[in-house]
């Protein structure tokens, strides 16, 4: 086979990968290089030996990174007819996200739907990616989802890119060197018309440092004649200079056509024509043009001669041609290119041009593109004259490239307005928040913008300090939020609505104590439906678990998750079912929980998402495997110390080693967090009592029986704690009577693990036994194997060995096997489960084999026994 000059093993490598996809097992690579180092170069010579492939490709454009889904379209053009073979859902995501359909495009399904289309091709796939440092972020996001996924399929996919590609820097990667000696010399040779002077030669393989582009452009430049080139310039640079130098040569008819199509990433030849002929240039070419290769698609000989062309051109020629482009493209297909065309074409502010960018903005933002409405929304407000509106729109464009997580050009654009405006402060506090790392107060900006708004708009101020209290929570500075609140809030309305309580609630449970904010929030708590926990459902679900009311948990969570699938919300929707998953891992489902949890996942891979990592925290002290739950606490980020500890402490106390219980309970009470704070003092009265710290285990019950209030849940945990520091036993009783009917279902087994204890080290052995197997059968059935092994050893000292725990399903199961295992039990099919958790079909198949070999059955009709 013919080989690529000195890549010989680069072009096995990726040769192999379209062996392995003949085989079903196919992959993404990722091959990266500086410019002009021969990556195009591969991409070619991989698609002359894929003739078998259905071949699909797409291309990067300096000019493009604005446009939503630009380069994915490219991509799948030629798989549009396939579109109706997806499920609906899927197909209208994608039809949207190309412009085919008004709506809002789904990410999580635009992500589906691309793995979908290439998998409806009967024969083997070779994706080809050139220049992916330029793709657009939604198409890049789309396309390194897929690329994680086609492992065991028949696709290949291969991204070039410089050093940096964002998101697909993630996968496998394949380093382009510069050619050694020996084999630059072979290409100069080749790329050589006649003689050459040896000095040349010499110098030229000296400069071109390796670089393929630069040992095949420096040859022709005209300077070689007398050995004038300028070896200062890096290989790219002088590559670039050569391209440059070639079109000095042109007519300057020539070279604004070419302008043109620098300008025109699409490569589209009636587009060129059209504009080419409204600039009064000839629409016929006689001679061979150089750098470009007129076809039926226009296209440059590489992406530096794309680069070189249009730098090269002067304002007005540049601005001629994207004039020329925007009168010639059509306004109603394609009305953002149109936009985005006049807005380069203009000089000056052009109100009619900045609001065509604006109404481009809402429609990037309708299909996902964030980012791209940012780059809109700040070029309108280049072109905007009226200051008010110009502020609007920078406002806007903040909103977007935060959303787009591009703080640094968010920041910028807020140094540009003025600084009294509230909504500046508003937005830095978001901005903040969002790259909150543990070293910075996000509120500050949020009071801030809350006392400037207290005099002219006192309703807007109050909503204001809600936000900056929900913030505070996580931040950890909730006291000195509060103490500005009570300070300088405007006083509440004659008729207060939910924020007024909301924000008096919580100055009453710093200043006055839990008894008095209890009073004016539980009413609204209980009322789980109001409006203000969609707008705070953190807040809501962690003043619920202050006062001790699971239902209302479960309710906000549940609500929340709901309203995050109804609106199309991926943030929300991740936020509710990791709130639902915690909820779920303490009624003891832990099956539920983790299929939760792998739906959470598979939401936080395909938005880029932060991980919330909270559920499977709560889920591994529960189960109380050690190494696997310490690895798990170690990997986590400082922002969830809290979380961490209180695990911590629920760990320890399940596997009898109470000093490093208390240790982690003192640590997590003492932060007085709301809501998490107050669940850890129920394993500090555990681990105190246990540790003979009586003075302790004494105070935190003083503080746990003024919070734990008149729900059930909260009056059997007072009596489980205070039956352990006094030792009596009417409140054993009382709290196995209480918990019994509690939906926090480990606590029932708790309950009668702690009395039954007391009961053996009275000499009571038959009442132990009763209530240590009823504690032994809940938690074994659950999976808290921890607590349970308490249980079957305090069985144990009274004579009687535990029954043996059968085997669960979903101890043998990853948390995605449990989610296909559930999925599969109620009836979907592998294309049904596929679309729900991006994955293909062929992989949910490699799944459910898996499964059934780990739970020794052979169909899926046996799965509903694992349930």
């Amino acid at each position: 086979m013919d080989v690529l000059i000195g890549r010989r093993d680069e072009t096995a490598r990726l040769r192999a990968f379209l062996e392995q996809a003949r085989r079903s097992r196919g992959g993404a690579l990722l091959v990266h290089g500086e410019p002009g180092i021969g990556k195009s170069a591969l991409l070619a010579d991989l698609a002359d030996a894929a003739g078998d492939f259905v071949i699909m490709r797409a291309c990067g454009a300096e000019f493009e990174t604005e446009l939503p889904y630009s380069a994915l379209h490219q991509l799948a053009a030629a798989a549009l007819a396939h579109l109706d073979k997806l499920p609906p859902a899927q197909g209208r995501a994608l039809r949207i996200a190309f412009g085919m359909e008004v709506g809002t495009p789904d990410p999580f399904l635009v992500c589906a739907a691309t793995l979908g289309l290439l998998l409806e091709y009967d024969r083997p796939v070779l994706c080809l990616v050139d220049d992916a440092q330029w793709l657009d972020r939604a198409s890049a996001h789309a396309l390194a989802f897929v690329a994680r996924r086609v492992d065991a399929e028949r696709v290949v996919m291969v991204f070039a890119a410089r050093d940096d590609a964002g998101e697909l820097n993630l996968l496998p990667r394949l380093a382009i060197p510069r050619l050694g000696d020996a084999a630059a010399r072979a290409l100069l040779a080749r790329a050589l018309r006649g003689p050459l002077d040896d000095r040349v030669r010499d110098r030229i393989l000296a400069e071109a440092r390796g670089n393929p582009l630069a040992l095949l452009e420096l040859p022709g430049t005209t300077e070689l004649v007398g050995l004038a080139v300028d070896f200062d310039l890096p290989a790219p640079a002088a590559a670039e200079r050569s391209y440059r130098a070639r079109l000095e040569a042109l007519p300057d008819r020539v070279r604004l056509l070419l302008t043109v199509a620098a300008a025109e990433p699409i490569g589209d030849p009636g587009l060129l024509w059209r504009a080419a002929a409204l600039l009064g240039l000839e629409t016929t070419i006689d001679d061979e043009v150089p750098l470009v290769e007129f076809g039926a698609r226009i296209r440059f000989v590489h992406p530096l001669a794309r680069s070189a062309v249009y730098r090269a051109a002067t304002d007005r020629e540049r601005r001629r041609a994207h004039g020329a482009l925007a009168q010639v493209s059509d306004p109603i297909a394609d009305p953002d290119r149109v936009a985005w065309h006049r807005a380069q074409a203009s000089v000056g502010p052009d109100a009619e041009v900045a609001a065509a960018l604006a109404c481009s903005a809402a429609r990037a933002q309708a299909r996902g593109g964030v980012a791209a409405a940012g780059a809109f929304l700040e070029r309108s407000a280049a072109l905007t004259f009226d200051p008010a509106l110009r502020a609007e729109r920078v406002l806007a464009a903040v909103e977007a490239k935060l959303s787009a997580g591009d703080f640094d050009a968010a920041i910028e654009l807020l140094s540009t307005l003025a600084a009294d405006d509230p909504r500046v402060d508003l937005l830095r506090g978001r901005i903040s928040f969002a790259r909150y790392r543990g070293d910075d107060r996000p509120t500050v900006h949020l009071l801030r913008a809350a006392a400037k708004l207290a005099v002219r708009e006192p309703d807007r101020a109050r909503a204001c300090y809600v936000d900056a209290i929900e913030t505070a929570v996580i931040t950890g500075d909730l006291d000195t939020v509060i103490a500005a609140a009570a300070a300088i809030a405007p006083p509440p309305p004659a008729r207060p609505g939910s924020v007024d309580i909301i924000l008096d609630g919580m100055i009453a449970l710093i200043t006055e104590g839990h008894a008095a904010a209890a009073k004016l929030l539980r009413p609204l708590v209980s009322n789980h439906r109001d409006e203000a926990w969609i707008r705070w459902p953190t807040l809501g679900y962690l003043i619920a678990l202050e006062l001790w009311d699971p239902d209302t948990i479960r309710a906000i969570a549940t609500r929340t998750t709901a309203h995050g699938r109804g609106s199309g919300s991926l943030h929300e929707l991740r936020i509710g079912l990791a709130m639902l998953a915690t909820v779920t891992v303490h009624a003891g489902d832990f099956g539920a929980a983790q299929a939760m949890i792998a739906e959470v996942e598979a939401i936080t891979e395909a938005t880029a998402a932060v991980p919330l990592v909270y559920p499977r925290i709560h889920l591994a002290a529960l189960r109380g495997r050690r190494a696997e739950a310490e690895e798990l606490f170690a990997a986590v980020g400082p922002h969830l110390t809290l979380s961490v500890q209180h695990a911590t402490a629920v760990l320890n106390n399940g596997l009898a080693d109470y000093p490093a219980a208390l240790r982690a309970a003192e640590k997590a009470v003492a932060t007085g967090d709301l809501g998490l704070a107050s669940q850890a003092l129920p394993e500090l009265v555990e681990a105190a009592v246990r540790c003979g710290e009586a003075g302790v285990a004494r105070s935190a019950l003083a503080i746990l029986t003024e919070r734990t209030g008149d729900q059930s849940w909260g009056q059997g945990i007072e009596a489980w704690a205070r039956a352990m520091v006094y030792e009596d036993e009417d409140a054993y009783r009382t709290a196995v009577a209480l918990l019994d009917s509690c939906p926090m279902r480990i606590w029932p087994g708790r309950a009668h693990l702690v009395y039954g204890e007391w009961l053996r080290r009275k000499g009571r052995r038959r009442e132990a036994r009763i209530e240590l197997r009823r504690a032994h059968e809940l938690l074994s059935d659950f999976g808290a194997e921890a607590f349970a092994a308490r249980a079957a050893g305090e069985l144990r000292a009274t004579g009687e060995h535990a029954r043996r725990r059968t085997a669960q399903a979903a101890d043998a199961l990853t948390m995605q096997e449990v989610h296909i295992a559930r999925l599969a039990a109620d009836g979907a099919t592998s294309k049904e489960i596929a679309a729900t958790l991006f994955l293909s079909p062929r992989t949910v198949d490699a799944h459910l084999r898996n499964i059934f070999r780990k739970l020794g059955i052979t169909s899926r009709r046996q799965l509903p026994a694992i349930r």
